[in-house]
């Protein structure tokens, strides 16, 4: 698997958050590719975390954040997590592609409405958080991919 560097950009925040954040999607897609289903919900955890598994919770994790907390839109089919590596990669693109739109026509201070009682956030504080926590799972993708099949790379 080719490694490769995340960008590296002098832009505002709409941008630098959007290219780090579309890096992270990309390197967790890149290490699923080529897995097949019964590797993909294999797991050699005890936590049983597998990459099928990582793949739909990264969908959910932006459906969560973005679609249903910041948007207030509701899908029920967004919910359908997926049984094959390609279904779940498929999912995961759609979801991240309906995230952006909503993204390019907000503020990156537009407010989150309050949906735990705790304090608001901004839309820029959820795509921070995307990043990091795409990036967290990213890198477990890179372990599991590697014990599985001795793939590495970013």
């Amino acid at each position: 698997m080719t490694d490769l560097k995340p960008p590296r950009l002098a832009g505002d925040d709409r941008a630098t958050l959007g290219a780090l954040l579309q890096y992270q999607r990309d390197s967790l897609v890149r290490k699923v590719a080529g897995v097949d289903d019964d590797r993909a919900a294999t797991s050699p955890l005890p936590s049983g975390t597998s990459l099928l598994w990582l793949t739909n919770h990264m969908a959910d994790a932006e459906i969560t954040w973005v679609l249903q907390r910041f948007a207030r839109q509701v899908d029920p089919d967004d919910a359908d997590h997926a049984a094959t590596m390609q279904e779940a990669v498929d999912r995961y693109r759609r979801v991240c592609g309906e995230v952006d739109r909503i993204v390019a026509a907000s503020s990156l201070d537009e407010p989150c409405p309050h949906f735990d009682g705790g304090p608001g956030v901004n839309l820029r504080w959820i795509l921070t958080h995307l990043l990091q926590e795409t990036a967290r799972h990213a890198g477990h993708t890179d372990i599991l991919r590697e014990l599985l099949d001795g793939t590495t790379g970013r």
